[in-house]
Parts: C-alpha cells; structure tokens; sequence
C-alpha cells in the first residue's frame, strides 16, 4: 500500500476571489457569539466554486455593538431577507430558518488581517436567473 501523502491543493487556503456569484443559503440560524450577544449566523455555498472554497459566512449581530455597528448590521440583515424573496416588516420576528435554501446573488471582497487574506461578504442581492458572464468571477 502506498503511503499518503500531500497534495499541492492542501496548502492553498485562498478564500474563493472577489466578485459576484450565485449560491445557496445552506444555514441561516440564530446564535450566541462568544461574548453572549445574540446574532444571526448565515452560511452561503457558492456555485461553480471548488470544494474547500465553496461556502462564505456572514454574521449579523443583534446585540452588544455600537447603535452604528447595530444599525449596518441590522440594515444588511434586511438586504439579505430581501434578495431573498421576504419582506421583512417593523416588528416580524427574526427567523433566520426561513432563509434556507434560498437562492441569492453574494458579492465578496477580500480583506487582509492576521497575515491572510479572508473573503467578505459585500452585499446580496436576489438572483434571477444566473449571473451576467461579466460577473462571474470565474
């Protein structure tokens, strides 16, 4: 029996590039960060992307930010509902399972801390149909 080895791929933890793509919301579900503040934790797997690079994170803090950091959170989270086909209104209660399986439209950006380069998710939108071929990053 051959011995395992390593792959080249193996150390290659380039987040997928920036750009538009089409994905799935995969998970979406309310959750405590680890200082005990609630949030939104939602898991987009992208189309067309290799496997190991296929699914971006995004958190949307409900609580224990500044009012401005609550805000933009708040804001995005209801970008996210829409291009995903709900209209959220003042005073519908959050439930982020009802995200699941949606189809949107991620737009990604990098960002470098720690030495790494991370993908960040940029904005949604709802997505009908596929991207333009201008779009699509790969």
């Amino acid at each position: 029996m051959d011995a395992a080895r390593f792959d080249p791929g193996d150390f290659d933890d380039e987040p997928p590039g920036p750009g538009s793509y089409g994905g799935t919301i995969t998970t979406a579900r309310l959750r405590t960060s680890a200082r005990g503040h609630r949030m939104v934790a939602v898991v987009v797997t992208l189309d067309g992307a290799p496997p190991g690079r296929d699914r971006v994170a995004d958190h949307f803090v409900l609580e224990g930010a500044t009012p401005r950091g609550l805000q933009v959170a708040r804001w995005r989270l209801v970008a996210l509902y829409r291009a995903c086909g709900v209209a959220p209104r003042d005073g519908d209660e959050i439930r982020p399972g009802a995200l699941v399986g949606s189809r949107v439209a991620v737009t990604l950006e990098h960002e470098h801390r720690d030495g790494r380069t991370w993908a960040r998710v940029a904005g949604y939108r709802p997505l009908h149909g596929g991207l333009p071929d201008d779009e699509a990053p790969f």
